[in-house]
């Protein structure tokens, strides 16, 4: 599902196998190495994704799916805990064939191509998430 190399000082390099959904495979990868806070980011070649957008009036989330080719050109998010997994909260912008960009809160995204991710593990436990009925996020709980 990856591959990957750490540094020194719990800094992670992985590579996103081919036709693996990126969440997925990055939720895997904190469960294996009990990374319970920290921060992500990265590039890659999808093929599918999902966004998804909370629309603050209603509370509730709208997705969408696009099938086709492009870059995600910035992939940017954190690690936390909720219900003691692995919550990946992640936005990305995503170049189109056209140049035009689209982008939001990932659901999910297929790789198509490569997937480079840098993972920091702050090495806190105590930072979960907790749904917020004023806000309809799940927002940070410090422990």
């Amino acid at each position: 599902m990856y591959k990957y190399r750490e540094t020194r000082d719990r800094r992670f390099i992985l590579s996103v196998d081919n036709h693996t959904e990126i969440s997925t495979a990055l939720a895997a990868f904190c469960r294996e190495k009990d990374i319970h806070s920290g921060i992500v980011g990265g590039i890659a070649a999808i093929s599918k994704a999902t966004f998804r957008f909370l629309d603050p009036a209603t509370k509730k989330y709208v997705d969408k799916t696009f099938e086709e080719q492009m870059e995600i050109t910035c992939l940017a998010g954190n690690i936390s805990r909720k219900d003691g997994e692995p919550y990946l909260h992640l936005h990305v912008t995503a170049s189109r064939r056209d140049y035009t960009c689209i982008g939001g809160h990932l659901l999910t995204a297929t790789v198509n191509g490569a997937c480079e991710l840098f993972v920091e593990d702050y090495g806190l436990e105590g930072i979960d998430r907790k749904f917020n009925p004023e806000t309809g996020l799940n927002l940070y709980e410090f422990k």
